[in-house]
């Protein structure tokens, strides 16, 4: 049976005492299993680090409970210290002491018993680093860093590890790399770990969950696969899957969008605040003089372009060949591509385009 390495449960939390409370974080509840990693994914300022700092011990919540291994680590008249809760932390910068070299830094705060320095070896082994015992953190790429940062974390036995956007400031090809190999270190490890980030494709690349959050409230928890196939509102299609949303109208006894009819039953009755969401490989753009979008931009991405157009408050992305190009600020027409899948939200109806 695998056990539970960490539970939060009813979690609120705020930074005033007036009676006119702005919650922070509404609700939280969600778990992770041992040897999980989990992504904690949202833009910035829905209350990912607030979490964060309340798992770690370095504030206590106003209401809720946290449990680590089945024992409470934190509740309002109780909280832990964060030395004793055997939990390691990754922060954005690294946070190595500058005047410590990469050894002393991965041993600072574990015992000298050889169980421990053996580990750390094996740490600084595993994560490619042990050539670089003696050098000082300025001696360092970000790379190098943020490995030591990882070694450091684990060197204790730690059981979990909180993952403040590690790699938010590597290059792209340092940043794939860490990424790739996080989930079989954190395994060699036997660790959980608690991934914070605001990148989609992050998160969806490489964990085993995913919390989704907006404004201190959890959207939605699910595998990858389970998200991408059944999101579980617009937010999640919009921000996480990267998907075009359109509110629906049900004109003339048919269901549509402004760019196209749906294949939806009239006899089907739907929510009148319900939106179709599909992908931006769905539609097709023409150039129009007297059309109803504007091109807001154009990038290039080697095998076609990527256009964002703009319409009576309605953005959308389309994806098509490099041979229709389109200057920004050009008028258009969008149309969908019949037979092109789309989704019905909240009424979770699958259907397609006309």
């Amino acid at each position: 049976m695998v056990n539970t390495e960490l539970e939060i449960c009813n979690l609120w939390h705020d930074f005033k005492t007036n009676k006119d409370r702005t919650w922070v974080l509404k609700d939280i509840n969600f778990s992770i299993k041992g040897g999980e990693l989990v992504g904690l994914l949202g833009p910035s300022g829905c209350g990912k680090t607030t979490l964060l700092r309340l798992i770690a011990g370095f504030d206590k919540p106003i209401r809720g409970v946290i449990k680590k291994d089945g024992q409470i680590i934190s509740q309002n008249n109780y909280l832990l210290s964060p030395e004793r809760r055997n939990i390691g932390m990754v922060f954005q910068d690294y946070a190595l002491f500058p005047h410590l070299n990469v050894w002393e830094n991965v041993c600072f705060g574990i015992t000298k018993k050889k169980e421990y320095i053996d580990r750390a070896n094996w740490l600084l082994s595993l994560l490619d680093i042990f050539e670089f015992k003696s050098r000082y953190p300025h001696e360092l790429s970000g790379g190098q860093s943020q490995r030591v940062a990882l070694a450091r974390a684990l060197a204790p036995g730690t059981s979990l590890v909180l993952l403040d956007e590690p790699f938010c400031s590597l290059d792209v090809e340092v940043r794939a790399k860490l990424r790739s190999e996080l989930s079989s270190v954190l395994r060699s490890c036997s660790a959980s770990a608690l991934l914070v980030t605001h990148d989609p494709h992050e998160a969806l690349a490489i964990c085993d969950r995913v919390v989704v959050m907006r404004k201190g409230e959890i959207q939605q928890y699910s595998t990858p696969s389970e998200m991408v196939s059944n999101p579980s509102n617009d937010f999640v299609g919009k921000f996480v899957l990267q998907r075009n949303i359109l509110p629906v109208h049900f004109i003339n006894n048919s269901y549509s969008t402004c760019i196209g009819e749906l294949d939806i039953s009239s006899d089907e009755k739907i929510s009148t605040r319900s939106v179709c969401m599909f992908d931006k490989r769905s539609i097709t753009i023409e150039f129009n003089l007297n059309g109803l979008f504007t091109v807001a931009s154009r990038e290039y991405r080697i095998n076609c372009y990527i256009y964002t157009v703009v319409s009576k408050g309605h953005k959308l992305s389309i994806e098509i060949g490099l041979d229709t190009f389109l200057n920004i600020g050009d008028k258009c027409n969008i149309s969908s591509m019949t037979g092109k899948e789309c989704l019905i939200l909240p009424d979770k109806i699958k259907s397609s385009f006309q």
